[in-house]
C-alpha cells in the first residue's frame, strides 16, 4: 500500500495536533495488544494507527473518548452524601431512652475558621519553665 500520511487522514480529524494525540494513542494501544483492524503490510503501528483512521476502520470519536479516558487521574462519582447521624448518650445511664431532646450542632466552614483564630495558646507557667 502507498505511504499514509497526514493529509490522507486530515479530512477524518480537522486538526493536524489532535490528529497526531489520536494517531500516537492508537499506536500505543496496538503496542499493548489491542487487534489491527487493517492488514500491517510490514508498517510499523503509528502507520497502522494512521492507515485505521485514514480508512475509517476506527472512529475518531472513540479515540477521543479513550484517549480522553486514558489521562483522567480522577473519575468523578456522583454519590448521595452520608447523611448526618447524631450522637447518641447511651440510654442505659439514662435510663429513658428518649431521643426527642437530641440536638445537632452544625458549623460552617467559616465559623469553624473564625473559632480557631480565636484561640490563643495557654500562657507558659512557672511549672513549665523549669
Amino acid at each position: 500500500m502507498a505511504r499514509v500520511t497526514v493529509e490522507d487522514c486530515i479530512d477524518k480529524v480537522d486538526n493536524r495536533f489532535e490528529l497526531v494525540l489520536l494517531a500516537g494513542h492508537r499506536a500505543r494501544m496496538i503496542s499493548s495488544g489491542q487487534p489491527i483492524t487493517v492488514d500491517r503490510d510490514n508498517d510499523k503501528n503509528p502507520v497502522v494507527a494512521l492507515r485505521e483512521i485514514a480508512e475509517e476502520t476506527i472512529s475518531p470519536e472513540d479515540l477521543k473518548e479513550d484517549l480522553i479516558h486514558s489521562l483522567q487521574k480522577f473519575t468523578e462519582v456522583d454519590e448521595p452524601e452520608p447523611e448526618t447521624v447524631p450522637m447518641i448518650a447511651s440510654s442505659s445511664s439514662e435510663g429513658g431512652g428518649d431521643d426527642s431532646d437530641v440536638m445537632l450542632d452544625r458549623m460552617t466552614e467559616e465559623e469553624l475558621l473564625a473559632g480557631l483564630q480565636g484561640l490563643v495558646p495557654p500562657e507558659p507557667s512557672d511549672e513549665d519553665e523549669g
